[in-house]
């Protein structure tokens, strides 16, 4: 697959990939997260995220709600620990009118008082929704145990207090400090020739003044296992065992997507959803999940169950990793795991949206995207020997971490 790309002047990145559809996809994925947020600062991130839709200099919130969806479009925006995005979805036909409304939501806008005041109310309502959700709470709970004392750990979605005193000073200080154009990828997937979107980008983007990032993030030095129980009232048992896995850029970051896939992937014939859900009917709820950070990672293995049967569970989870540990996959099994996960990775890649997102993401933290026939090759390339040695190291039950809410 050939994908378009291109450098501004002012360090802005560009990339494109052609496909034949009515209905396109663009987006601008910034380098900055909640990571790059300082103590008092907690939530900026996701708050700018809210608010920057809420007026520019010749927009009211209204016009720029209404400049897509008046059309059939539709515009999001999402904030992780170290990435801010926003993307729309769009006839092709409107390709312009998304460009130009990005550039003007990115450079100019206003952040009314009136606005941010309303918003900071929809934050906080949201921050206690969250707080409502056990199954989701417990990976942020989880995350501060961890990465104790360091950005990385802290929450998205910041704290009421710090959101209630955020103003617009401190959000164009933020910005100012961490919107910077070397680290911004303009992304795109649509039927648009790639010369075309580039004059799009070239008349839209090109003004941005230019201002390349100056600092690096600080580096988090990992800290012992800990265990944790939090009394809360829940029907439920929730328990999540973790610890640290390796970077984006570390050589065995795809071995361990592998090794993630077999354990406790999305898939139902992964071993944690055969032998807690399907073998034993103690689990409703199971998942085992690879993140990979600029500087460090890591691997959850999630549950639910009846506060009777944790014990069981954590016994079946230890036996699951002692055997990826202890006994190499059979020529069949890893042949079987191989293939699954080159199945899910081409089917993501019909999702021309997710498309958009993972070439800008990819252009964001590698500066290329490799096509589907070089991941192949990559993955299976992995040998039954890598996997018993990424578990041995990054699942060693005597380093993984354990939060139980009971």
């Amino acid at each position: 697959m050939e994908y378009f790309s291109a450098l501004l002047p002012n360090g802005i990145r560009l990339v494109h990939q052609y496909v034949d559809s009515p209905v396109s996809h663009c987006g601008v994925i910034l380098n900055t997260g909640s990571r790059d947020e300082a103590l008092q600062e907690q939530g900026m991130a996701h708050f700018i995220e809210h608010t920057i839709f809420k007026g520019t200099r010749k927009r009211r919130s209204f016009h720029i709600l209404s400049r897509l969806e008046d059309v059939g479009g539709e515009m999001n925006a999402y904030t992780t620990k170290e990435e801010t995005a926003i993307h729309a979805s769009f006839l092709s036909e409107y390709y312009e009118r998304t460009i130009e409304l990005f550039s003007d939501i990115l450079i100019n806008s206003t952040f009314p008082d009136q606005e941010l005041k309303r918003e900071k109310d929809v934050i906080i309502d949201e921050i206690n929704s969250y707080n409502d959700s056990p199954s989701e709470l417990i990976f942020d709970d989880f995350e501060e145990l961890i990465f104790e004392g360091h950005p990385i750990g802290r929450n998205i979605l910041g704290t009421p207090e710090n959101v209630k005193g955020f103003t617009r000073e401190d959000i164009q200080r933020f910005m100012a400090k961490n919107y910077n154009t070397d680290q911004m990828v303009v992304c795109s997937v649509g039927n648009i020739p790639g010369k075309r979107f580039l004059h799009l980008a070239e008349r839209y983007f090109s003004h941005f003044t230019e201002n390349r990032r100056t600092f690096s993030r600080p580096t988090f030095i990992g800290n012992s296992a800990k265990s944790k129980s939090v009394e809360k009232e829940t029907f439920q048992t929730h328990c999540l065992i973790g610890g640290l896995a390796y970077d984006v850029l570390h050589a065995n970051r795809i071995g361990l997507v592998l090794l993630n896939n077999v354990l406790g992937g999305q898939s139902g014939n992964s071993r944690l959803n055969l032998a807690l859900r399907e073998r034993n009917g103690i689990a409703y709820n199971l998942e085992s999940s690879y993140t990979a950070y600029s500087d460090t990672g890591t691997i959850t293995i999630y549950f639910g169950t009846d506060k009777d049967n944790l014990e069981k569970a954590i016994s079946l989870i230890k036996r699951e990793i002692n055997l990826l540990q202890n006994k190499l996959l059979g020529d069949i099994q890893i042949s079987k795991a191989k293939k699954q996960l080159v199945g899910q990775l081409a089917m993501s890649q019909e999702n021309h949206e997710d498309l958009m997102l993972t070439l800008g993401k990819s252009y964001l933290i590698y500066n290329k995207m490799d096509g589907l026939d070089v991941i192949y090759k990559k993955i299976n390339s992995i040998t039954p020997e890598q996997i018993r040695d990424i578990a041995n190291e990054i699942l060693d039950f005597d380093k993984l971490s354990m939060l139980i809410y009971k």
